[in-house]
Order: structure tokens, then C-alpha cells, then sequence
């Protein structure tokens, strides 16, 4: 029997895994920093924070990647002033250049969340986006973030797999390969380029071993609760979205991207915005949160 992985090597695949994607890791997810962006991360963000969240000064975002929540918050003015960490330096490095290039300032440290190096009460948001469940002991990191917090402070994560969503997403996977070569034929798409031994492969080889976690609710609120935070909330996000958004990112995957046509792109692009839509107004505030694909918790610092 092979022996389970240990916290430091969880870590280290972590930190080598998202080293190999940085650089093309925006284009890859479609991240955004302009009016795109600004409207994906405020709609995540306003659903547990209110219509007008913040403006909190000081922020500090875990697993920040390569800025996608802090830059477009700042950019909002939800933000006044970001701290960004992760685990991995070369998704930092590529941070500081989105940043310099909308003329942002932030601040990054390279770190474990579990071990943040920041002094007491230094924070008013603690925040990340699709990063918990990377993360092997998250008691010890739901207690440096309540360490860093001021008093009052808010907690906000958002993105994480749940373990229903992450079975069903499996079914618009499959039929998305299924149903590929077809497509190709049908778009005049060319086959997707083969590769030897380079960044693909490498960031391929070690994708299963970063995800540690898939969370049902009550995960997100034992967490939170046992660290102490009050005004715990759990919500649901995304279902027809997701189902729609994984069929079309399989059948894009078989292709080359540069012979994929635009109108697919954007006909891809607004259904999945549109769905969006369907689940923030319709079925979002209605089912249980179980069932979506991911999920979000909020919270308070007592004090």
C-alpha cells in the first residue's frame, strides 16, 4: 500500500505545479482585468458581502495566483491597498507584471498559509478565490487568518469544489470528449498540437495531485466555526453554468486554439454568461447548496 502524501510534499507539488502554469495560466482560464473581470469578481464577491462590499484598506488574499480577485478589486475600489500570497513564486512573478501593467501597487510574499508572515490583527479582509482546497491543514490556516484579522474583519472564499458538483461535472467532461471530434469537424477546427515532454506534460503530471479537498458545506462552516469566526455563511454557485462551461472547455481542449473559430468563442462566452445569470437569480437562492459545483463561506472576526 503506498503511503498517503505528507503535508510537505502536498506543498512542494503545489508550489511546482503552479510554477509550470503561471505563464500561461491566464490565458488558459480566460482571466480577466478589465470590465469582464471587474463584473465576474464583484458578482462572487456581492453575494455574501451585500450589493456594496467594502471599502475594506487593507486586504490580504491567500493563493492569490496571478491576481485575478485582488487586481480587479482594487481596480472596483473594494480594495484600498492588497497583500497577495501563494505558495508559488513564478505565480507571483506574473502578479507583479498584471500589476504593473494596470499601473496597480500591491505587496506578495511567497508562503505556506498556514505559516503567514504577518503580524497580529494587520488585516480588515481576508479573502481568496479556489484555494482551500489545495491547502493540507486547514485548521492551522483558518487560524492564521483569524490571527491576521482585526477585529471585526470579514473572511471571503469563494470557488471551492464541492464534492457533488466535482461527480456531476464529470458528465459534461465525458461528453465533451465524446462529442469532440465531431465538433472539430463541424467548426473546422484543426486536432489539438502534440507535445514532447513540455510545459503541458509537466503541468498534466502533477494537476492530480494538487486538489486535496472537495468540501460539502458543513466542511466550510466546522472549519470556520472552529477557528473561532462568528456570522458564518455557506453558499452555493454555478450549476448550468458549469455543466455548460466544462462540455465547452473539453471540446476546446482538442483543439488548437488558434483554429478554434470566434463566433464558437463567442457564442461560448455569452452562454456561459448567461447561465450565470440563470443561477445567480434563479437557482442559487433556491436549492441547496450541496449541489452546486462550488462554494463560498463568509465570516466575521468577533470583535
Amino acid at each position: 500500500m503506498v503511503a498517503p502524501p505528507t503535508e510537505h510534499e502536498i506543498l512542494d507539488v503545489n508550489r511546482r505545479y503552479h510554477d509550470v502554469a503561471a505563464e500561461s495560466y491566464d490565458s488558459k482560464w480566460g482571466i480577466s482585468f478589465g470590465k469582464i473581470g471587474h463584473q465576474q469578481v464583484l458578482g462572487k464577491i456581492t453575494k455574501l458581502l451585500g450589493p456594496r462590499p467594502g471599502p475594506f484598506a487593507n486586504s490580504l488574499e491567500i493563493g492569490a495566483g496571478t491576481g485575478y480577485f485582488s487586481l480587479n478589486l482594487l481596480q472596483t475600489g473594494v480594495v484600498k491597498h492588497a497583500t497577495c500570497t501563494d505558495i508559488s513564486p513564478g505565480m507571483l512573478a506574473t502578479l507583479e507584471h498584471n500589476a504593473l501593467q494596470l499601473g496597480l501597487e500591491v505587496e506578495t510574499a511567497a508562503c505556506d498559509a498556514s505559516q503567514l508572515p504577518f503580524e497580529d490583527e494587520s488585516f480588515d479582509l481576508v479573502l481568496g478565490h479556489a484555494v482551500l482546497h489545495h491547502l493540507p491543514d486547514l485548521d492551522a490556516c483558518f487560524a492564521e487568518f483569524k490571527r491576521v484579522l482585526k477585529p471585526g474583519g470579514t473572511l471571503f472564499f469563494a470557488g471551492e469544489p464541492s464534492r457533488s458538483g466535482d461527480r456531476i461535472a464529470a458528465y459534461p467532461k465525458r461528453a465533451g470528449l465524446k462529442a469532440g471530434p465531431l465538433w472539430r469537424k463541424l467548426v473546422r477546427a484543426s486536432p489539438a498540437p502534440t507535445h514532447d515532454g513540455g510545459t503541458d506534460e509537466q503541468e498534466h503530471a502533477l494537476e492530480a495531485f494538487v486538489d486535496v479537498h472537495a468540501f460539502v458545506p458543513a466542511d466550510l462552516e466546522r472549519h470556520t466555526k472552529a477557528a473561532g469566526f462568528a456570522d458564518v455563511r455557506v453558499q452555493g454557485e454555478e450549476l448550468l453554468a458549469n455543466w455548460f462551461g466544462w462540455f465547452n472547455r473539453t471540446l476546446e481542449s482538442s483543439a488548437d486554439p488558434q483554429s478554434i473559430p470566434w463566433g464558437w468563442i463567442k457564442y461560448a462566452y455569452n452562454g456561459y454568461i448567461f447561465l450565470q445569470k440563470v443561477d445567480r437569480k434563479l437557482l442559487e437562492p433556491r436549492l441547496p447548496p450541496r449541489i452546486f459545483y462550488n462554494l463560498m463561506v463568509a465570516a466575521r472576526k468577533p470583535g
